[in-house]
């Protein structure tokens, strides 16, 4: 038997083994598209819900790592100009989408919002991720009209994508008032606990999910 041969055969076997194994481990990441929502607004890094998710995840199996590429105060438009570097640097296998609150809060037009919207999930699924869209709402104050047709920009992207709209989890917390920041608009760090497991919760069935 010629060991020499096989060797020489089984190199490009195993350089090309070992490429696929690296890319399929570097596939498996969780990148968090948002705004001070995501972000953790004035509350320390390791307290936030996405960090504490990151550190549940490293434990299950197989792990899914998440990078937290939140901005507070980010409009929708802000993130679709800093997706193309994140897509890069990162390459994810799943992108959440959770922006357009900015939007809505400076009673920009739903229409620009869903625009906005729409060319970040084409980005992601250009990129061959699979993007995650996350509901958001509007307090009531901002009037019945505008806050009916701000919502409805997120379904109507889901549908048309045909991809997962995830609750808004601030209709839980919301309803605590102990778990919200004196602005009225951000959870406080009491709250992080129960997002991380709430959000580990609608996100992980998506992401076992061989379909997705």
């Amino acid at each position: 038997m010629n060991f020499k041969n096989i060797f020489r055969w089984h190199i490009p076997f195993l350089l090309l083994f070992s490429l696929l194994c690296g890319r399929a481990m570097a596939a498996d990441t969780l990148l968090i598209l948002g705004d001070s929502l995501s972000a953790g607004y004035r509350l320390p890094i390791a307290d936030s819900w996405a960090t504490r998710l990151a550190q549940q995840w490293q434990k299950t199996t197989p792990p899914v790592s998440v990078v937290n590429g939140s901005i507070s105060g980010d409009t929708a438009d802000q993130g679709l100009a800093r997706l193309p570097a994140l897509l890069k640097q990162h390459q994810p296998r799943w992108v959440l989408i959770e922006l357009g609150a900015n939007d809505g809060l400076r009673g920009f037009a739903p229409a620009d919002i869903e625009a906005a919207l729409n060319k970040i999930i084409a980005q992601v699924q250009q990129a061959k991720a699979q993007p995650l869209l996350m509901q958001i709402r509007l307090p009531p104050n901002y009037g019945r009209r505008y806050t009916e047709a701000f919502a409805a920009v997120y379904p109507k992207l889901a549908k048309q994508h045909q991809i997962p709209l995830i609750p808004f989890y601030m209709e839980q917390v919301a309803l605590k008032p102990e778990w919200m920041q004196q602005d009225g608009l951000h959870p406080n760090g009491e709250a992080q606990p129960f997002i991380a497991q709430w959000m580990s919760e609608q996100l992980h069935p998506l992401l076992t999910n061989p379909h997705q």
